[in-house]
């Protein structure tokens, strides 16, 4: 259903550090990078997620309301995302644990990105 997301940046270098590290325990790599974004995936497959400077020219904000959530093939991986977000400069928002209200194998962690943006990485496999 969806292609691709965006996310803005102020701070593009800062940002890709940033998701360099949140997302390497996905297998997500850059796969494009210039001043203005950075762009996201597996190896050898789509990019589908993007760090940009808006294309306004604009500075980036953060939506209310607006959250993305990755996909974890284990709760070892939405641990070590959610760590990687913090020793990276996020701000937590929910430690991983399960969320059993979503599901009964529904394992989350949630975060926010040094611009503000909220993610959320997820595990719907049994432990």
């Amino acid at each position: 259903m969806i292609s691709y997301v965006t996310l803005g940046s102020n701070d593009r270098r800062a940002a890709k550090a940033f998701y360099d590290a949140v997302l390497a325990p996905l297998n997500l790599k850059p796969g494009y990078a210039d001043d203005e974004m950075v762009g996201y995936g597996p190896e050898g497959g789509q990019t589908q997620l993007w760090v940009v400077q808006p294309f306004n020219g604009l500075d980036a904000t953060v939506g209310n309301g607006s959250m993305l959530a990755l996909a974890a093939s284990t709760r070892a991986q939405v641990d070590a995302v959610h760590a990687a977000a913090l020793a990276g400069g996020g701000r937590d928002e929910g430690k991983p644990g399960p969320r059993e209200m979503y599901g009964p194998n529904f394992y989350a962690a949630y975060f926010r990105d040094p611009e503000g943006n909220k993610l959320a990485v997820v595990c719907r496999s049994p432990a």
